[in-house]
């Protein structure tokens, strides 16, 4: 039915209009799937997947509640539908209508339904982590000086440790880090390490590491020239709504950031669909959605095309809202005042058919049906049209487990992201430099006290030591014979007796002269 240049998304039968095909020069002006819950969304998603897929264009797709992963596989005549399959491609002229398996990739951030997906602190920026961990703006002022520091100093931030490790390190700093940067408050990075706490409670350590996620190892085609369908198992990590659209929106600024600029392709080089696009919105700061913004706009120069799928296009910003060229409305129902207003806003985004009420249209539409515009070849928006989607060519609904098995068993990306490397960053480095520290402490404490013992033994010898005495007459030793006492005393009584002699005979011849 469609040429090589187009998709066919679906046609008209009785009452409804003639074939909607996505025109694969202008798919890189995005588009937009909505409607309520159960009106089709999903298989709408799977056969835009599927028809990127055979045109060689490589997608990626989040299977948020696992509906998605019968992509690697055909679909069956055995299936309970297959009967109204095939009255349905009979109804709308589908004569190219067959059952086939599609090149899918399964990946899981968790490592358990696929290959992990990581990519590091660094590369993910303080304003996303910011976002993830819902910080204040001085919170966000701190990561910010924490990821200059870090990048100063050239310590590698791969890691949710490295991360840890760094904050205790500008903590420890404060002071200083203070006067050069601004005020770095250690309540504040107690603050930051909590929330980082809750992330790693709810599997962000997963998501930050290495190896890193390469954007080549997605972007690729099959060796029969499909297109890569890169499947992300988000069942689990839609129980951590705030990581899931973190992680989305990092991996479409990897791709605006990696990619070059290609203009105006005649395919795009890569499709993106964005499923809950509602949570990328709610409660995001301003300077988020003017990031969202300016990628959606420029990211197109670069041969991508961003689908957003949620429930009312009220949940996407009118700045975005207004870029999206292709649009799928399945029904909204309008049960309060709020849901007219979304219900009135959501028709009026159409280029309007004379033939129908495109506001009543959206109401009546049933399951698998849609009221759907693309654009023309000049980029100019088609009349708002009435249609019948098309029946899916893979099986609708989960893969059998043999099937899963088989595709991941086939991937060509086996073995190379499941084990995790923890090579030397900020963390080893820190804690190196405080053991290295933490040793010169210690030998100069240990110096220290051998200086004060010597010291101290020093100071003692010299206080008890004891002085020295002035010599003293020898007394007769104890030893000394009796008859040597008695003549030692003979001499000195004799010596005394002649020196008085002496004496006397002088002065008395001095005498008697007179």
């Amino acid at each position: 039915m469609a040429g090589s240049g187009e998709i066919f998304i679906g046609g008209g039968g009785d009452g409804y209009g003639s074939a909607q095909e996505l025109l694969l020069k202008t798919a890189n002006r995005h588009g937009l799937i909505s409607g309520a819950t159960g009106t089709g969304k999903t298989v709408t998603l799977q056969i835009l997947a599927e028809g990127f897929s055979a045109a060689g264009v490589p997608v990626f797709l989040s299977d948020v509640k696992g509906d998605l992963s019968g992509l690697c596989e055909p679909g069956s005549p055995d299936h309970k539908l297959h009967g109204a399959f095939m009255k349905r491609a009979e109804t709308i002229g589908f004569s190219d209508y067959g059952y086939d398996a599609f090149p899918t990739v399964f990946w899981d951030l968790y490592g358990e339904a696929g290959h992990p997906v990581r990519t590091t602190v660094t590369e993910m920026g303080p304003l996303l982590l910011s976002r993830l961990l819902e910080l204040t703006e001085a919170q966000e002022g701190v990561l910010n000086i924490a990821f200059r520091v870090a990048d100063e100093e050239g310590l590698l931030l791969i890691d949710l440790k490295d991360l840890q490790a760094m904050l205790v390190n500008v903590g420890e700093r404060a002071k200083e880090l203070s006067l050069r940067y601004g005020n770095v408050a250690p309540a504040t990075v107690g603050a930051i390490q909590r929330r980082l706490l809750v992330l790693e409670g709810q599997g962000g350590a997963h998501f930050l590491g290495e190896p890193a996620l390469k954007l080549e190892d997605m972007i690729r085609t099959a060796p029969d020239g499909r297109g890569q369908i890169n499947l992300l198992a988000a069942d689990r990590l839609m129980r951590s709504p705030r990581l899931y659209a973190t992680f989305l929106l990092w991996l479409l600024s990897e791709l605006f950031e990696t990619l070059p600029e290609v203009g105006d392709p005649e395919k795009p080089v890569f499709v993106f669909f964005f499923d809950e696009a509602h949570l990328l919105f709610d409660g995001a700061p301003k300077a988020l959605v003017d990031k969202v913004e300016q990628v959606a706009r420029l990211i197109r120069s670069k041969g991508v095309g961003i689908y957003f799928i949620t429930q009312n296009p009220a949940d996407v910003p009118d700045d975005i809202l207004g870029q999206l060229g292709a649009r799928v409305q399945h029904a909204l129902r309008a049960y309060t005042p709020r849901d007219r207003k979304a219900l009135k806003a959501a028709a009026e985004t159409f280029r309007p058919n004379p033939a129908f009420d495109t506001e009543a249209a959206i109401m009546e539409v049933g399951t698998g049906e849609a009221l759907v515009s693309t654009l023309g070849p000049k980029g100019a928006p088609s009349m708002v049209e009435r249609t019948l989607i098309r029946p899916p060519s893979s099986r609708l609904g989960p893969a059998s487990a043999a099937g899963l098995s088989a595709a991941r068993a086939a991937s060509p990306l086996a073995g190379i992201y499941e084990a995790a490397v923890d090579r030397e960053s900020a963390y080893e480095m820190l804690r190196g430099a405080a053991e290295a520290a933490a040793r010169e402490a210690e030998e100069a404490e240990a110096r220290a006290a051998r200086a004060e013992a010597e010291d101290r033994e020093f100071r003692a010898a010299r206080r008890y030591q004891p002085p020295a005495r002035a010599a003293s007459p020898r007394r007769a030793s104890r030893s000394d014979s009796v008859g040597e006492a008695l003549m030692k005393q003979v001499v000195r009584t004799a010596g005394s007796q002649i020196t008085r002699s002496l004496v006397r005979g002088v002065l008395g011849g001095l005498f008697r002269g007179r």
